[in-house]
Formats: C-alpha cells, structure tokens, sequence
C-alpha cells in the first residue's frame, strides 16, 4: 500500500542517513583530533582513567626535574670530596716528608697551610643552588623521587635521603682518650691525650698506649685512628659498643683497632692486647728499620677535617703526631666520597626509571584515547560512500508518492 500522508521508505532512509552522518562526524573529529575518546561523553570511564594517568605523567615530568636537581648538587659534593681527598694525600706527602732527617720543615708547614686554605676554598664552594652538603650548614636533604598510587587512588610522595658529610675544619672536642701506660725506656708521647706518637726501634722495640675512658662520654661515631708506618687503620664507636659500661666500649675499641691493625698484614710488627689490662695496646717492631706509631681520635660530632688547622709539622714530633691525623682525615674524606657516589648513583638510576615509567604510562594513555589513524582514515572513506547512497536512497524514497499522479492521468 501506497500512503501520501506516510512514506515509510523515507523514513528509514532518513533514519539511515543521520546515523551515517553521525558517524561520519566522529570519525572526522577523530581524525582532526588524533583521539578516539576526547571527552567524558564519548567514553567516561576511559576518559576518567586516562585524566588520572596524564595527572601522574605530569607530577613524573617534575619529580624528574627534582632528581636532576637532587643528581647535580650530590655530584658537586661528590667532586669537591674527591678534590679534597687529593689535597690530603699533598699534605700527607708533605707530613711523611718533615719525619726525615735533613728537611725544611718550615718550608714543608708553609705548603700545608696553603694546601689547607685550598681545602677551605673547595669546601665553601661546593654548593649547587645555595646547598652545600660538605659545609655542615645541613646534615641531610631530601630529593622527591617518587608519587606512589595505591589501588584505593591514594597517592604518597618518596624521596631518596642524602646524608650530608661535614668536611669542616672546627667542632673538635677533647677527650683525652689516650694515656701513655709504657715502662719502656724512652718512650715518645705527645703532650696532648688525644694523640700520641711512639717510635719502636728495630729488632724488638717495643712499647704500649691505654685507651682511656675520656673525659666527656663516648659517643656513636666516634673514631680512633692509628698510623703504622705508612699505613692506617681504625675503628668507629658503634652505639651497641655504649650499652653496658665505657670498660666495654674501652675494651671493644681496643679490640677493633687490634684486629684493624692485623688485617694490614704488616710484616714484623706484633699488637698484643690483654683485657686483663683494659684499653691496653702493646706494640712490639720486630722488624730491621724503627718504625713510628701514632694515633688520633675523632668526636663525632666534629667536622671530618677537624684537627687540620692543629696540624704543625715544624718539628719531627709534631710531623710522627701528624700522621695519625691526617690518615684518620683521608679516611674520613674516602668515605664521604663512597656515601655520595653511592647515593648519587641511586638517584640516577631512579632518574632514569622515571623517564622510562613517564613514557610507559603516555603509551598506555595512547592506547586507551588515541585514534588508529589507519582504521579511522578507511572508515572515514566507507562512510563517505555510505552518506552518498544514503543520500540516493531517501531521494528514491521521497519521489515514491510522485508515482502516484500517474494513475489520475
């Protein structure tokens, strides 16, 4: 049946057509946009997971900008520990030299305070955007490494701690921690008990040092240095050494330097310790040449280069008391170094995990919003030729009723 009031061809022809020409639109949008979903309408919950993801990306983009930050002030501090360390090892060749015979020992001490003011300079310099970790302005600082989401959608904040190593010059405090307990003939100790200096003569020489208590209390961190030769060794106060009594930190500290000392392996040189005599350190040089023993302590508290500035080796004394120091320095500036490489080396590695999470999550954004430019192109072309036959087809449908007039002829 022909109807003139409804034509239900056209009908489904227009019907037809709005659905092509929609589809046409959003394919067209798509292209122009590059995006499959460009707003909550399309497809709200892709939309919403792909807002939250492109959030993250954003806070990555900065929290990496935070750990070059971070990367580029823990190198200056690493350099100028390294710097540092090279200037000691000067000092040190100049502190060997003044325990000779036949030396200008004044000449030698003008050379170590130049190369000591050198050491002020590169210290005062080492900051990078107004931070300095080797002044003892600060003891740590934090740089952002991370923002943590959980799946309930909180987000933490992470950061990788640096732990600043003071190689400042000043804050030393005595303790008097050594005492000269030798019955042996003379016996060479310095006037300050926190140092000493022995010297052991070949072929048997032999003479000892106590390990007091001190004056103030022991302290986590402390450190006693003992220089043998032209070698070193030492042994840092842990807080379990300070748990029961300072007999047993005296006799963990004396235990610690001996086995120290023995781990150097030098050849004819004997360390005995009896904790029958607390504290007690008994050197025997069995060797052919005489041989110097000296030793330094360290507060914790003090600068890693405290004691640089007392350094005098305009006599053959203060040069054997030296050694002891400036090794305990060295080993000071060595570990400052290792605890800023390694540090430094982690926040590059996390620098470099970023950037690659960064670009992991833009790529799954990307698969979740971006349009396949291949597939979009093709139907964009099918749905042309449908919006032309959809065009045709309503045109038929609306000259049906024309068909009409001819029966009226």
């Amino acid at each position: 049946m022909t109807s003139l009031l409804t034509n239900n061809g056209a009908m489904v022809a227009l019907q037809t057509l709005k659905s092509v020409n929609a589809s046409l639109s959003e394919t067209q949008g798509q292209i122009s946009t590059g995006k499959k979903v460009d707003n909550a309408k399309q497809n709200a919950a892709v939309w919403a997971i792909s807002k939250t993801m492109e959030s993250d990306v954003s806070g990555f983009e900065s929290i990496s900008e935070s750990l070059s930050l971070g990367e580029s002030t823990v190198a200056v501090a690493r350099q100028a520990t390294e710097t540092v360390n090279d200037l000691l090892g000067q000092i040190k060749d100049r502190v060997i030299s003044a325990t000779g015979d036949n030396v200008d020992r004044d000449k030698l001490q003008r050379e170590v305070v130049e190369l000591r003011n050198q050491i002020g300079s590169v210290v005062g310099a080492a900051q990078f955007n107004g931070l300095n970790l080797v002044d003892g302005s600060v003891t740590q600082t934090n740089v952002l490494s991370s923002l943590d989401r959980d799946s309930s959608g909180n987000v933490t904040a992470s950061n990788i701690t640096v732990q600043a190593q003071s190689l400042t010059r000043t804050g030393y405090v005595a303790n008097d921690v050594f005492d000269d307990g030798s019955t042996t003939a003379g016996s060479n100790i310095s006037a300050a008990s926190d140092s000493f200096a022995i010297s052991l003569d070949d072929g048997g020489g032999t003479d000892d040092i106590a390990i007091t208590d001190g004056a103030n209390a022991w302290a986590a961190g402390d450190k006693i240095t003992l220089a043998i030769g032209d070698k070193s060794a030492s042994y840092t106060i842990q807080a379990g050494d300070l748990v029961n009594s300072a007999a047993n930190t005296i006799d963990m500290v004396a235990t610690g330097l001996k086995s120290a000392i023995d781990e150097l392996g030098i050849a004819n040189f004997e360390v005995e310790y009896d904790p029958a005599n607390a504290g007690e350190l008994v050197f025997t040089n069995n060797g052919t040449e005489t041989l110097s023993v000296s030793g330094s302590y360290q507060n914790a508290a003090a600068g890693g280069l405290s004691g640089l500035d007392s350094i005098d080796i305009s006599t053959q004394l203060g040069a054997t008391n030296a050694l002891s120091a400036i090794e305990g320095m060295i080993q000071n500036t060595i570990d400052a170094g290792a605890a800023f490489g390694t540090v430094e080396s982690r926040i590059s590695t996390q620098n470099d995990f970023v950037s690659k999470l960064t670009d992991s999550m833009k790529s799954g954004i990307g698969a979740l919003v971006d349009a396949d430019m291949e597939e979009t192109s093709a139907r964009l072309q099918a749905l042309q030729v449908q919006q032309q036959l959809a065009t045709q087809s309503l045109s038929i449908a609306n000259q049906g009723p024309q068909q009409l007039l001819s029966l009226f002829r």
